[in-house]
């Protein structure tokens, strides 16, 4: 048995360099050993700065790298459906970065590849490691504070220059509001209320950062199925 745990970076993005690469070497059990960019000089510099023992641009070139047996995708939302098949086809287990694709249909694909490859996909929705979350969780699990009957998220947040980019102005690769944000809030919930949801009824607006019909406020309904009604 491995003394480690071989993990490697698809995309050199911003989450992967301010949180996961530290919080994966932290791990007793794990290790960065690789680091795939499109990028050349981003791979090159992300390696050489968290001291990572290989990179590269190709995929087929990663992937093919036996020290790896977990691979982390922060690339852009419509590149994550790819190189999760092709991480499970070469039996490499995936934590991907939130949402796991564009449409519902692609995700449920995703999960049945990676389910038939017999190897663990998981979504990087990190709230639900918030100690005021899994607090909460735990107090309605146990009854102790009754019956939740209705719930209200409010997110706002401006973003940074550094993490606008695609979030804002390319819908191609799955930017705009729901995909970037709204999707931590219905996790966060569901996670909480340990309940799925049933029906949902929303409206998005353009309200001056978002491009190309990009949305960047959202506000609507949520029903789950344990009758809870949730504002957002």
């Amino acid at each position: 048995m491995k003394a480690k745990l071989g993990w490697g970076l698809i995309g050199a993005s911003t989450i992967a360099r301010e949180w996961m690469v530290d919080a994966i070497n932290a791990q007793p059990d794990s290790q960065v050993v690789n680091i795939m960019s499109s990028s050349p000089v981003r791979a090159q510099q992300f390696a050489h700065t968290h001291h990572i023992a290989r990179h590269c641009t190709a995929l087929d070139e990663f992937l093919a790298d036996p020290a790896i047996d977990v691979v982390y995708i922060s690339t852009t939302n419509e590149l994550h459906k790819e190189q999760t098949l092709a991480a499970a086809h070469a039996g490499k287990h995936v934590l991907c970065e939130k949402p796991l694709a564009l449409t519902l249909a692609d995700a449920k694909a995703m999960d049945a590849v990676c389910a038939k490859a017999g190897v663990v996909l998981g979504a990087n929705h990190h709230l639900r490691n918030a100690v005021t979350h899994r607090t909460l969780r735990k107090l309605i699990a146990e009854g102790a504070i009754g019956q939740p009957l209705a719930a209200r998220v409010f997110h706002a947040v401006y973003l940074p220059p550094h993490l606008q980019g695609w979030r804002i102005n390319a819908p191609q690769a799955g930017g705009g509001v729901i995909l970037d944000i709204t999707v931590h809030d219905v996790d966060t919930l569901r996670f909480v209320l340990d309940a799925n949801l049933e029906s949902v009824m929303a409206m998005e607006a353009q309200q001056g950062m978002a491009q190309h019909r990009l949305g960047d406020a959202v506000m609507g309904v949520m029903r789950f199925d344990n009758g809870v009604l949730a504002q957002f």
